[in-house]
């Protein structure tokens, strides 16, 4: 007769501090890095922090999705692996019903891919629609998306990307080097990455460079014009 541990405490978990790193995630080998500053004993604290973090700048400019998770205290790694996966499953699968009126996994999770490229490389909300827009132009003529933002992925999440960088990672996330989308999303996304993934501009951008004199981007429909956004750029320093 099997012997089922009963947990009788808990403690919540808020998304957006922990890494998992394993090699094949169908096995329950993993290295998990908790923040302590994200745990907490009642679910009203949670939702406090989150308050605090809601009202920082980045987080405004962002506004990151956070999700707080009840966790039983005890809870193996591979156990807290698999309950936070399914659980963000199931959440993900109520937004896209809200949305689209059904569940297609993948068709969801290819959005929350570039969702998480235009998070990483939309200088602020207003430019998102127009990131994803510069990615899905380039994916419908097999353009590669040569974009820095998905060599962020993993362990990597806040590592320069350098030629250097560019040169040596071989995976499938250097889309220097492989044309179409990395095989899963880069980091976290936030609602408003999502609209833009699913509602992109409707434009002829292919190019974006970043304008030292405002902090945004300049975006070009062609190299011709994006070289002359470069050289603005560099002015402008």
């Amino acid at each position: 007769m099997k012997e089922y541990q009963l947990y009788t405490d808990v403690m919540y978990l808020m998304t957006g501090y922990l890494i998992c790193d394993t090699d094949e995630p169908r096995f329950p080998q993993f290295d998990i890095f908790i923040n302590e500053n994200i745990l907490f004993h009642t679910l009203e604290e949670a939702e406090r922090k989150i308050a605090e973090l809601a009202q920082k700048e980045e987080l405004m400019n962002e506004r990151a999705c956070f999700f707080v998770y009840e966790v039983p205290v005890g809870i193996g790694e591979a156990h807290l692996v698999y309950y936070l996966i399914n659980t963000s499953k199931k959440q993900h699968e109520s937004l896209s019903r809200k949305i689209f009126g059904e569940w297609d996994e993948r068709r969801w999770y290819e959005f929350i891919t570039v969702a998480s490229i235009v998070q990483k490389e939309a200088a602020n909300k207003d430019e998102m629609a127009l990131v994803a827009s510069v990615i899905y132009n380039r994916l419908k003529i097999g353009m590669k998306l040569q974009m820095d933002g998905t060599l962020n992925y993993d362990l990597h999440s806040h590592e320069k990307i350098t030629p250097k960088k560019i040169a040596q990672d071989k995976s499938r996330y250097n889309t220097y080097k492989y044309a179409g989308l990395p095989p899963s999303a880069v980091c976290n996304v936030s609602f408003d990455a999502i609209k833009a993934a699913i509602f992109p501009k409707k434009t002829n951008y292919l190019y974006f460079v970043r304008d030292k004199s405002t902090g945004g981007h300049i975006f070009s429909a062609n190299y011709k014009s994006h070289l002359v956004a470069i050289n603005r750029s560099n002015k402008a320093k």
